[in-house]
């Protein structure tokens, strides 16, 4: 079997595990309320990550703010991973692991949802924006792969896929943010 072939085999098979768990179902419907319920009342949902997740915390806010599949009003959302003059002033004053939570301290209120994305589960500035969002009231998501690491005991809602492969983890969670942005959208 070829390379092509064996990744593509990976994913279904991945993507039927996390079909066939009630848990994860039923936590990425609940997600969907929770952004829901937060935009409709005004809040923003905000979202944070590092590397390929910073790519996709960009995408899914620019989808939530432009538009998915719907034309419909933009819905106010914000990747904390866009600014480089905030990252980078952040990060010089304060620090790496800052770089989040102090965006969350300036921008979020309660009521609005943070989502936070870390195929460890473990990154120290993400995990700084959890804490923080937290403190202010806002509701917390986390998108992690097989065991959540610390985010799994401190997000509101944490969808752990179940694989130790970044790579798969990445791809379901594009899937599932794919998902949440048309649930939103309806």
């Amino acid at each position: 079997m070829d390379i092509i072939a064996m990744r593509m085999a990976e994913h279904i098979k991945l993507a039927q595990k996390v079909m066939g768990s009630k848990k994860l179902m039923k936590n990425i419907t609940q997600v969907a309320a929770m952004m829901k319920i937060a935009l409709v009342a005004g809040h923003k949902i905000m979202f944070c990550g590092n590397g390929g997740s910073a790519a996709d915390a960009q995408h899914w806010a620019a989808e939530i703010v432009g538009r998915f599949q719907k034309e419909r009003k933009g819905m106010p959302a914000i990747a904390l991973t866009t600014d480089t003059s905030i990252i980078t002033a952040i990060g010089n004053d304060y620090g790496y692991e800052k770089i989040f939570s102090r965006q969350v301290e300036a921008l979020g209120q309660a009521g609005d949802v943070l989502v936070g994305i870390s195929t460890s589960g473990n990154s120290a500035n993400v995990i700084a924006a959890i804490a923080e969002a937290k403190a202010l009231g806002v509701k917390t998501i986390g998108f992690t792969a097989l065991g959540g690491g610390q985010m799994a005991d401190l997000c509101d809602v944490c969808l752990a896929i179940p694989t130790k492969v970044t790579a798969r983890a990445q791809e379901i969670h594009e899937v599932i943010g794919h998902i949440l942005c048309e649930m939103v959208e309806e």
